[in-house]
């Protein structure tokens, strides 16, 4: 009798991304484990056709990975997100589904809260403004402005949120002089304690910061968190940063602030609609200083989130939770085996 050899094949990976794209740094650690299919994405039912058969899908932008296309995902178990921010994949759907969704919370962190502190001081030191002067020449115009302008030291920065990147950001303020106040509702006094930030109520930060800078994940419940009642709460006079994501912001609110004098400079780095339309005010306004969405962008940066997106992946892929998963509810559900901590070696007794 013929005897029946099963074949195992490796599982399929689909991520959304330009077909050109190469993923050598990715399969250093998917490799041994999977083969990486790319799926074009020109609408979302074509992605979710394209990937239906996929064990696991990657992804930083494109195409949100909605509720519609998680319940067409017929085998994926993992979806892997190659950012910090979580905000183009329904995880309330993927929980629901029982797949994983991990991201990578700690691989730029120390860039973005450069950037939010680059953000600050032009913003407070009316950088885009001055420019302008210089280049115009208007050159003495600038210090009569600059002189109304009170010195950073002894100013008082409030953080929207306090994870990673806001506790670098705390550690970059305080050594230009700032007092930091942070608003967290999840995280401890105890740790606010550590980094020798205070922690208070959402509407004491809004009426004591000089400065605010936002931190937050977006999803429903910072969803317009700094609106038009949040700018009326302020000091006048606020300087505003975002490094987080644009909707935090009612866009609008902000826009009127800027134009009534309440808030006098903003520094963002994100927008509501990315990109912006062309005729968006805050484009062309002196006061605001916008970058397009490039906070975490350096040269490691990429490198290294392709590596870490990639080892996330394969340890699900290799039946083993993931080191940082975005819906660890999700994860005593599954048939993924948990880390077993390492025994502490101990020295001979004394």
């Amino acid at each position: 009798m013929t005897k029946k050899i099963v074949a195992m094949q490796l599982p399929r990976i689909a991520e959304v991304v330009d077909l050109e794209k190469k993923y050598s740094l990715e399969l250093e650690a998917l490799g041994p484990v999977a083969d990486i299919v790319e799926v074009a994405s020109p609408s979302p039912e074509a992605f979710a056709e394209g990937a239906r058969e996929a064990d696991a899908v990657i992804t930083s932008w494109g195409i949100h990975i909605n509720e519609d296309i998680i319940g067409r995902l017929d085998k994926c178990v993992v979806i892997g997100l190659g950012s910090v921010g979580v905000d183009m994949v329904d995880v309330e759907a993927a929980t629901k589904a029982g797949i994983v969704v991990t991201n990578t919370p700690d691989v730029f962190i120390e860039e973005v809260a450069d950037h939010a502190m680059m953000l600050l001081l032009n913003a407070v030191r009316k950088t885009k403004e001055m420019d302008i002067l210089a280049s115009t020449q208007e050159w003495y115009r600038g210090r009569p402005i600059l002189n109304r302008v009170p010195r950073l030291m002894g100013r008082t920065l409030g953080l929207v949120s306090f994870g990673n990147v806001a506790r670098c950001t705390a550690t970059r303020a305080k050594a230009f002089g700032l007092n930091v106040i942070a608003y967290d509702p999840y995280v401890s006094e105890l740790t606010m304690g550590e980094f020798d930030v205070e922690p208070v109520a959402w509407g004491e930060l809004l009426e004591r910061s000089d400065y605010i800078s936002v931190h937050s994940p977006h999803n429903e419940e910072t969803e317009h968190m700094l609106n038009a009642d949040a700018f009326d709460r302020m000091k006048e006079g606020v300087v505003i940063v975002n490094t987080a994501r644009g909707p935090i912001i009612k866009e609008s609110a902000l826009i009127d602030a800027l134009n009534n004098g309440k808030v006098q400079s903003a520094g963002l780095d994100v927008l509501e609609t990315e990109p912006p339309n062309p005729q968006n005010p805050l484009l062309s306004m002196t006061n605001v200083i916008v970058t397009p969405h490039v906070a975490s962008a350096t040269t490691r940066m990429r490198p290294t989130a392709r590596r870490r997106v990639g080892r996330e992946v394969s340890l699900v892929l290799r039946g083993k939770w993931p080191m940082s998963c975005v819906n660890p509810t999700v994860l005593p559900k599954t048939s993924l085996e948990r880390w077993q901590p390492i025994p502490m070696q101990r020295g001979p007794n004394r």
